[in-house]
């Protein structure tokens, strides 16, 4: 396996020096280091794909110097305007490296929401038109395959890519971490949240371990999973899958339970639901600032107030809840409030070891969920 400090050493000798992106799991040892080594100047977790481009563009203009932008192939989507309307050679002509985590690499096994996205990963940066190569797992052919790539990156001033596929690189923890002052965990909040229902509620969770918790919880209570729609991917998108379901069914209430990072990648879709009336849609926010399924990387979740930005935004009532008993005051206030509405859970990082993923695929899901919205 690969260094990280040697793959960061290798970037820095060829003149790069500024990182930004959203952390993967299969980047989490890279990204975990530059966390630690890196100045906030020239290190910046983004709320998208496509900003760290953006990002990596302004470093550009302002000095001369290429970026490295990471993120998940499924980040790829996120990405492609900035990549092909500002930073294409037919337009700007910005370099910068990519480097891409190959989830659903069709040579290993994974999770059925990154089975596409393997399998186009690299027929889409041909279709972009972007060079790539998969990164060697020792350091002789990774750093001939950064000159390769670097010598066309800056030849005609375009961006290139670097695809890592699983366990390239050497393991690294994470060390810079913000203490923990939560007393709830993420867990507890949502087994909380669950036992406050009533059998026609519609709950649509966001991708990561929100949704494995959430059906973890079901399975131990022995209650069916047709009332929840698992966002296994698409992440930032549950809201708006949430209010779409909301405003085809108003006898019914739906709850987002939503993440931080995921809140913050789509941070507009605040603005649209908080313009519409809708009584019955229910925003909840489990917020631990962190990146918790991609390797724990900070968001800047507890530096923001979701629930001033979703006030100003036009929702009718928000709430903060700290701990358990809170939470449990808050929640059937929050059932009985004019949407949309709002809750902002302050939770603890981190998760089980022995956390599962649901059995169910999710054409099953979506069936059962589908005939239960009937």
């Amino acid at each position: 396996m690969l260094s990280v400090s040697d793959f960061y050493a290798t970037c820095l000798r060829k003149g790069i020096d500024f990182f930004a992106g959203v952390p993967d799991s299969l980047l989490k040892d890279f990204c975990a280091y530059i966390t630690d080594h890196v100045p906030d100047n020239r290190h910046v977790i983004t709320a998208n794909e496509g900003g760290a481009v953006a990002l990596a563009a302004g470093h550009y203009l302002a000095t001369g110097r290429a970026g490295l932008v990471y993120m998940q192939n499924s980040g790829q989507g996120n990405a492609v305007n900035p990549l092909v309307s500002l930073a294409d050679p037919d337009v700007y002509g910005i370099p910068l490296l990519l480097l891409i985590g190959w989830r659903g690499d069709p040579e290993s096994k994974d999770e059925p929401q990154h089975l596409k996205q393997g399998k186009i990963t690299t027929k889409l940066l041909d279709t972009l038109d972007i060079p790539y190569k998969i990164l060697p797992d020792n350091l002789e052919d990774a750093d001939s395959c950064l000159d390769e790539m670097f010598s066309l990156m800056l030849k005609y001033s375009r961006p290139v890519a670097i695809v890592v596929r699983k366990g390239t690189f050497e393991p690294y923890k994470l060390k810079k971490t913000d203490k923990d002052t939560s007393s709830i965990s993420r867990e507890s909040a949502i087994k909380i949240f669950v036992d406050s229902l009533f059998p026609t509620d519609v709950v649509v969770s966001t991708t990561g371990m929100i949704s494995r918790e959430l059906y973890e919880y079901r399975e131990v209570l022995d209650r069916n999973h047709c009332r929840d729609f698992l966002t296994v991917g698409s992440m930032g998108h549950a809201s708006q899958i949430a209010m779409g379901i909301a405003l085809s069914k108003p006898d019914r209430q739906v709850f987002c339970l939503d993440g931080d990072g995921a809140a913050i990648m789509h941070l507009g879709s605040v603005a649209i639901t908080g313009s519409r009336n809708i009584p019955n849609y229910k925003h909840i926010i489990l917020n631990n600032s962190a990146h918790d399924s991609v390797g724990g990387q900070p968001t800047v979740g507890k530096d923001i107030s979701f629930t001033k930005i979703a006030a100003a935004c036009g929702y009718r009532s928000t709430w903060i809840a700290h701990t358990k008993e809170e939470l449990k005051n808050l929640l059937p206030i929050l059932y009985s409030s004019q949407g949309p509405s709002i809750l902002e859970v302050l939770v603890q990082k981190g998760a089980r070891k022995d956390l599962g993923r649901p059995k169910k695929t999710p054409q099953e899901n979506k069936s059962a969920f589908m005939d239960f919205l009937k």
